[in-house]
């Protein structure tokens, strides 16, 4: 047998090309930085910052935030198709930043990190999220006509919804 022959039993594996899409987004808080951090580290405000039209739903009562949690929610997506979604979080700096992970939803990969730096009169908070969808190519069209303009309209809602809890800064 060569290098590169397989073996009679075995079938080749199919690659699927996986595209990586990426978002980042940045807000000033005019807030105390416990304030600011304090809300974001509770899952439950989540319902807050998620335009309406989701019915974003979480499962259960995750409770105050730690690292290995497993929060389960249920969001629609489009009139009449709702998804569950599993994500976990993963790292913790306290104050500072965590990430949360999907385990299982809509993406063929998620990581959303959340960032908050003190500062004069504030936070300056950071959203960096690197996504992939299934589907392949298929799902790449889809992203290209829907998924990016439904992303960007979820954090432009946030960023509203965050103005008006937290107000406006000068």
């Amino acid at each position: 047998m060569f290098a590169g022959d397989l073996h009679p039993t075995c079938q080749p594996i199919s690659i699927i090309p996986l595209l990586i899409h990426s978002l980042a987004q940045s807000q000033f808080v005019a807030a105390d930085h416990s304030r600011v951090w304090d809300f974001f580290s509770t899952p439950h405000n989540l319902n807050v910052i998620t335009p309406p039209e989701m019915r974003f739903q979480i499962k259960g009562d995750p409770g105050p935030m730690h690292e290995g949690q497993l929060i389960s929610y249920r969001i629609r997506v489009a009139p009449a198709i709702w998804v569950n979604w599993l994500t976990e979080i993963r790292h913790i700096e306290r104050g500072r930043r965590f990430v949360d992970e999907q385990r299982l939803g809509p993406y063929r990969f998620w990581y959303h990190e959340h960032t908050f730096e003190p500062g004069d009169g504030g936070v300056l908070m950071h959203d960096h999220v690197t996504y992939a969808l299934p589907f392949g190519p298929l799902g790449d069209l889809v992203h290209a006509f829907w998924v990016r303009r439904q992303l960007r309209h979820i954090f432009e809602y946030r960023c509203n919804a965050v103005d008006r809890i937290f107000g406006v800064g000068p």
